[in-house]
């Protein structure tokens, strides 16, 4: 990838961090579950409004690092609007470019969740950028809670029947 590339994507990901979309609280959503890495300090709230089958709301609140803030804020924005399949679709998409298992242009979907093409590169930050989806697919499973560590760690198990 070449040098003006990299800073493109280094600058839309320090973008979404420093000015997060979807940032909030919904006062009453229909799913919703918590995120924790611990390694890494990041602990996320995700709440999604689903009508439908439609995510017509979505928010994020908690503490993170700015590659987990940039990955919530990015993936909010993709999936707002969108049917739940597509919304589970993208989230293997995203897992498995993250994790290096395909390459973005493998992925139909990605769009400019491109960006973190480059992070399966850095180990230790994958579980920061794949922790929002994470969330998101425990939140449509009605789980409480999800974690990058132990026999919930996403890099290490695979996300099932999203």
């Amino acid at each position: 990838m070449s040098t003006n590339v990299q800073a493109l994507y280094q600058e839309v990901i320090l973008d979404h961090n420093r000015k997060p979309r979807n940032y909030g609280e919904l006062a009453q959503p229909s799913h919703h579950a918590e995120g924790v890495n611990p390694l890494c300090g990041d602990h996320i709230h995700l709440a999604l409004e689903i009508q439908n089958d439609t995510i017509e709301r979505i928010a994020f609140h908690g503490e993170s690092c700015a590659i987990c803030k940039a990955s919530a804020s990015m993936m909010t924005a993709a999936v707002k609007g969108k049917h739940t399949d597509e919304a589970k679709t993208l989230i293997h998409e995203f897992v498995d470019m993250a994790t290096g298992r395909v390459t973005a242009g493998d992925s139909p979907h990605i769009g400019r969740l491109a960006v973190f093409s480059n992070i399966s590169a850095l180990p230790m930050r994958v579980k920061c950028a794949i922790l929002p989806w994470h969330t998101l697919q425990a939140a449509f499973h009605a789980e409480a809670s999800t974690s990058t560590e132990a026999e919930a760690d996403p890099m290490q198990t695979p996300l099932g029947d999203a």
